[in-house]
């Protein structure tokens, strides 16, 4: 791929725009279609993308593995941790009314750290599978 400029330009182009779409569907899950699994999904193929496009090495060298375990288990600590809050404030787990004095509030609050959580695992998960099949045999 590093020959062809016109894939590797394009890929450039849509690289940030990947990104900020997931971004876009990971903060307006609240109020429409998306959410943490949807936009997790789409920053990790912008990811992926680039990855195909410049190469596994280079990958790995912006966004090393260490960094992607340490985004899964943020992830994964970030929604129990909202559960584990609850319960310390005396509701069930994920009982979100709980998290601040207004109700209503708190379910936002409550749902937009749990889709958050819910987004990171899901790209940081997607990331380390690709480079699991993508790094085979390289070492």
């Amino acid at each position: 791929m590093h020959h062809n400029i016109i894939v590797r330009e394009v890929a450039n182009l849509f690289f940030p725009i990947i990104i900020l779409f997931g971004l876009y569907v990971q903060f307006h899950g609240d109020f429409g279609p998306g959410g943490g699994f949807q936009a997790g999904v789409i920053i990790a193929v912008g990811i992926i993308l680039y990855a195909l496009v410049h190469g596994l090495d280079k990958t790995r060298r912006l966004i090393p593995e260490k960094a992607v375990r340490i985004g899964m288990s943020l992830g994964v600590l970030l929604y129990a941790g909202v559960g584990v809050v609850t319960l310390l404030l005396g509701a069930e787990f994920l009982n979100y009314n709980v998290l601040v004095a207004n109700p209503l509030t708190g379910q936002h609050l409550g749902i937009f750290l749990i889709e958050l959580g819910v987004g990171i695992t899901v790209a940081t998960v997607m990331v380390m599978i690709f480079y699991a099949f993508a790094g085979r045999g390289q070492e």
